[in-house]
């Protein structure tokens, strides 16, 4: 599998093998700038122009949204830990 995150404000997970889509996450108000997934794929982070970073839920399309920072969010990353 593969995340995307777009400046249609969406985070989006693909099939790598096909290329198609399989699932499309919407909450940010701005461009995605940046997505990391879990090694085993169940969690996505995101980070936004709209200075949000979200961790999506892949099986039940929650999002948890974290807010702090004054300006777009230009990169994000999961610990080794994953939490």
């Amino acid at each position: 599998k593969v995340c995307s995150g777009g400046q249609d404000k969406t985070v989006r997970l693909w099939d790598a093998s096909t290329g198609v889509e399989l699932k499309c996450f919407t909450g940010h108000t701005r461009a995605v700038s940046s997505v990391d997934m879990s090694l085993d794929g169940s969690i996505i982070v995101s980070g936004s122009n709209d200075t949000t970073v979200r961790l999506w839920n892949v099986t039940s399309e929650e999002c948890r949204e974290i807010e702090g920072h004054t300006d777009g969010v230009i990169a994000v990353c999961l610990g080794a830990d994953e939490r």
